[in-house]
C-alpha cells in the first residue's frame, strides 16, 4: 500500500515550542527509511524505535521504502519527542489509520521498543505551541496529561501505548494495556513547596530591612559577614516575602521547569517564586545555559521570577559571575550557536553572600580583626576583587552582617516579624508601584530603565541633593545613580508616600554602601 499522510508534532528550542509538519510517504522501491528536514541523530533513530513499536503492537510495518519529511526544513529538530507522530503518519500513509483524523492532531511522545509511550520534557510548552497554532487537540504520553492540561482551550488526550493511540484514532475501545496502570505510570503525590519563615532569624535588623526592600522593589542584594551570622537563612526566606506568581508568571515558570524536566506531577502551576542556590563549582555553561547541540537551560533561567542565591560568591568562576551582567540588565539570556539562537528568560533576584575575608574572621572592629583574622591586606583585596566592579555596580542593596549578640539569640524572637507580616507590606508596596506604572510594561521599580527613571520619575527639590553630591565626588557611577533612585522609590512605596523625600534618598545611599567592605 502506497500513499502520503500528514500529522503534526512539536519540537523545543530553548523554552519555546514549535509545531512542525510530519509527512510520511510509503512507496514501492529499494527498501529504506529516510528522514529529511534538519533532523539530529535522535530523530533519525526513530526508524528503529517506530519499527519495533509498530511490529510489537501487532500492526504491519509499511514499506518497503519510507520517507519522513519534517517541515519547516530549516528549523532544527532534536530529541525523541517526534517518535509517536512519525509512527502515526506512517500508519496513516499505509491506510492503517484514517488520514484525515490523523492530520487534525498534534502528537507528542517517545516510543519504547515494545510500543509503550514514554513521558517527554516540555509537554506544557508543546500544548501552548499547539494552542497558538489553532489546534483543538493534542495527544501526549499519559504521564504528561496533568502537565499539558494546565493549558486551557485545548483538548488533551493521554495514551500509554501506540495501541492506545491507534484505538483512539479509529474510535475503538481502549485496549487493556491502556487501562492498567503499571509501575512506570505511577505518579508521585504533589508536595507543596514550604518556604522557611523570617521569624527564625534573630537580630540582623539591617539585613531584614534590606531583604524587605529587595522583595518590594525587585532589587538585587549583596550580604557580607563572617560564617554563621545568617546570610543563607536570610536568602532562603526571600521567596516567602515575594507575592504569589500571577497567572502569566506562573505559566512562564512552570513551562521552564517542564522543559528542564523538574516539574512535579499533579497538574498544578508553580505559584511560589523558585529558589536556586548552586554550589560555587558551577560552571559558566551551568549558570547561563547553552550547549553545542540541544540548548540547555541555565540556573539563571531556572530562577526566573524567583531568587538566584550565590553563597561564597567570590569562589565562583569569574566567567560565571560576569556572565550574569547581561541578564541583570535585560532579563533574558541569548545563546547563539551556528545551528540555532535560543532566548531564555532570566529575570530574577540576585542574592550574593560572602565572607569579609578568605578566613572569614575579619570584623568591623579593627582591634578584634587584628586578633582574629589571619589574612594579609593583599589577600583581602584579592578576595574582594573576585567580584568585578561592573557586576557589583548592578547590585542595588549591600549590607554587612554582624554576629548576633546573646540578647538577640535569647530574646530576639519576641521582636522578630514573621514572613506573613513583612509579605503584606511588600505586597502593598508592589501594588502602589504597579498603579504608578499602570500604562507601562513595568511593575516593579527595579525593572524601569534608567532613561525612563530620569525623564518621568526623577527626584525633585532637595531630595536630589545627596545624589548630586555623590555624583560630583565620583563616589557612584551614572548607572548606580539610577539604581539609587529606584531604591528610593521602593522606600517611598513601603512608607506609603507618593514621591521619594530627602530621607528616602539618603537611606538608599546608605544601602548602596552598606557600611561594609563593599566599595561604592
Amino acid at each position: 500500500m502506497t500513499g502520503v499522510a500528514r500529522t503534526r508534532g512539536v519540537v523545543l528550542l530553548g523554552v519555546d515550542g514549535f509545531v512542525i509538519g510530519v509527512e510520511a510517504h510509503v512507496s514501492i522501491g529499494v527498501s529504506g527509511f529516510s528522514v529529511v528536514g534538519m533532523a539530529d541523530k535522535l530523530v533519525g533513530e526513530a526508524r528503529d524505535r517506530c519499527r519495533s513499536a509498530v511490529l510489537n503492537t501487532g500492526l504491519e510495518w509499511p514499506g518497503p521504502k519510507n520517507t519522513v519529511g519534517l517541515s519547516p526544513a530549516e528549523l532544527p529538530k532534536r530529541g525523541p519527542t517526534l517518535d509517536l507522530a512519525i509512527a502515526a503518519a506512517l500508519l496513516a500513509a499505509s491506510a492503517q489509520l484514517p488520514r484525515d483524523l490523523v492530520a487534525e492532531l498534534v502528537i507528542v511522545g517517545e516510543l519504547a521498543l515494545d510500543g509503550r509511550v514514554r513521558p517527554v520534557r516540555g509537554a506544557l510548552v508543546a500544548a501552548l505551541a499547539a494552542r497558538a497554532t489553532g489546534a483543538r487537540r493534542i495527544v501526549v504520553p499519559m504521564a504528561n496529561v496533568d502537565e499539558a492540561s494546565l493549558v486551557p482551550d485545548i483538548d488533551v488526550v493521554g495514551v500509554r501505548t501506540l495501541a492506545g493511540l491507534v484505538a483512539f484514532v479509529r474510535g475503538d475501545a481502549p485496549p487493556d494495556c491502556e487501562l492498567v496502570l503499571d509501575d512506570e505510570d505511577d505518579r508521585a503525590e504533589f508536595v507543596p513547596v514550604e518556604v522557611p519563615d523570617l521569624i527564625d532569624v534573630r537580630g540582623q535588623h539591617a539585613a531584614r530591612a534590606a531583604l524587605e526592600l529587595a522583595a518590594a522593589g525587585g532589587h538585587h542584594l549583596a550580604m557580607t559577614g563572617p560564617p554563621g551570622v545568617g546570610k543563607t537563612m536570610l536568602a532562603e526566606r526571600l521567596p516567602g516575602l515575594l507575592p504569589p506568581l500571577d497567572e502569566q508568571s506562573a505559566l512562564e515558570v512552570t513551562a521552564i521547569h517542564s522543559v528542564a524536566g523538574r516539574l512535579q506531577t499533579g497538574g498544578r502551576l508553580i505559584t511560589v517564586a523558585p529558589f536556586e542556590a548552586p554550589h560555587h563549582t558551577a560552571s559558566h555553561a551551568a549558570m547561563v545555559g547553552g550547549g553545542s547541540g540541544v540548548p540547555r537551560l541555565g540556573l539563571v533561567s531556572m530562577a526566573h521570577r524567583g531568587v538566584l542565591f550565590l553563597d561564597e560568591a567570590p569562589e565562583f568562576e569569574l566567567s560565571a559571575l560576569d556572565a550574569l551582567r547581561q541578564p541583570l540588565e535585560s532579563g533574558e539570556i541569548v545563546v547563539s550557536r551556528s545551528g540555532f539562537t535560543a532566548h531564555f528568560p532570566a529575570r530574577f533576584h540576585l542574592i550574593l553572600a560572602m565572607n569579609p575575608c578568605p578566613c572569614g574572621r575579619a570584623t568591623a572592629d579593627a582591634t578584634a580583626a587584628a586578633q582574629l583574622c589571619s589574612c594579609t591586606a593583599m589577600q583581602r583585596r584579592r578576595y574582594l576583587a573576585r567580584i568585578s566592579g561592573p557586576l557589583l555596580d548592578r547590585v542595588d542593596l549591600r549590607v554587612a552582617l554582624l554576629r548576633p549578640t546573646l540578647a538577640d539569640l535569647e530574646f530576639g524572637v519576641s521582636s522578630a516579624e514573621p514572613s506573613v507580616v513583612v509579605a503584606a507590606r511588600v505586597l502593598e508596596a508592589r501594588e502602589r508601584a504597579a498603579r504608578r506604572y499602570a500604562d507601562t510594561p513595568w511593575r516593579v521599580n527595579a525593572d524601569v530603565p534608567g532613561p525612563v527613571i530620569r525623564r518621568q520619575f526623577g527626584l525633585t527639590g532637595d531630595s536630589a541633593t545627596p545624589l548630586h553630591t555623590a555624583l560630583s565626588r565620583g563616589l557612584i557611577s551614572a548607572r548606580a545613580a539610577d539604581r539609587i533612585v529606584r531604591v528610593a522609590w521602593t522606600i517611598a512605596d513601603l512608607s506609603g508616600r507618593d514621591h521619594p523625600v530627602l530621607a528616602d534618598v539618603a537611606t538608599a545611599l546608605l544601602h548602596r554602601d552598606g557600611g561594609s567592605t563593599w566599595a561604592a
